[in-house]
């Protein structure tokens, strides 16, 4: 939808959650020499300034990283995603002002080597201009004007046969949880052995209850869940509690990591006494 804007959203909790997520998924690529393929189906301005009014008009951020930035009992996971977003803010010792919170293509790119790839797709055309102006010059790069679903159909599999997808829509409308769906199916049909990455929203909207269900019939062979839930619906039963990712064909050892990650994480971020996290997966 080109009305959302993710700088209004920029360091909240979900992103926490999504990119500790795939900083581990992407760590794990890089055990082996050979290249792998990045592909972002809504990869946003791939950078968002904390100080801008659209970040300030809810400053999400503040419960989200803000509340980890001048922590010094950080787990190992959380320790290294703040190291990266204090060096996208020009440090690495965690004292310096917050001003700049980095996408997920900006995520990728720092992890990313010179025999792999990104390919990244943004429909709003001022975040578009804002990622290409970022990321489009740079080695194996590439920044598409374009629908992350159907842009997606053409560049799986890679031809390294080693790749990571990452979906997370605005979900700003109900068909976008059909299409996350649809283009999982199409896509593990393309490339049944890549990893396939999907954020959603915990939203009060019964499209957004039932995806993680309609994920786990789409009957991969191995799967990791996991969801955070860390604030109240508002009176009217609307706004974020909280998200989940849902990853398929995840590292054998991610698992394990969001066991020991969730409960701490939770506690760090929850801005009521209530919530919680789930966890569940299949394992071959």
């Amino acid at each position: 939808m080109l009305a959302y804007r993710h700088a209004f959203h920029a360091g909240n909790h979900g992103d926490v959650l999504k990119h500790i997520v795939l900083m581990q998924v992407l760590r794990h690529m890089n055990l082996k020499d050979k290249g792998w393929r990045f592909i972002d189906t809504h990869a946003g301005a791939g950078g968002y300034s904390l100080q801008g009014s659209y970040a300030k008009k809810r400053s999400e951020f503040e419960q989200g990283v803000g509340r980890l930035w001048d922590r010094s009992d950080l787990p190992p996971l959380v320790a290294d995603y703040l190291q990266f977003v204090q060096r996208f803010n020009g440090g690495g010792d965690g004292k310096g002002l917050l001003k700049q919170y980095p996408g997920s293509p900006a995520l990728a790119h720092a992890m990313s080597r010179p025999q792999d790839q990104l390919r990244l797709f943004e429909l709003h055309p001022t975040d578009y201009r804002v990622l290409a102006s970022y990321l489009a010059e740079e080695p194996g790069v590439e920044v598409k004007m374009s629908d992350g679903f159907e842009g997606l159909k053409s560049r799986l599999p890679p031809p390294t046969r080693r790749g990571v997808v990452l979906i997370d829509p605005s979900y700003e409308v109900d068909r976008d949880y059909g299409r996350v769906v649809a283009a999982l199916r199409d896509g593990l049909q393309r490339f049944a052995d890549g990893v396939f990455m999907v954020w959603y929203p915990v939203v009060g909207k019964l499209p957004a209850v039932q995806l993680p269900k309609r994920l786990r019939a789409l009957g991969a062979r191995r799967w990791v869940h996991a969801r955070l839930t860390v604030q109240k619906f508002d009176a009217r039963g609307f706004g974020m509690a909280g998200s989940g990712v849902f990853v398929i064909n995840p590292p054998h050892t991610l698992y394990a990591e969001l066991e020991s990650l969730l409960p701490w994480l939770h506690g760090a971020l929850q801005q009521f006494d209530g919530g919680g996290w789930v966890l569940e997966q299949k394992a071959d």
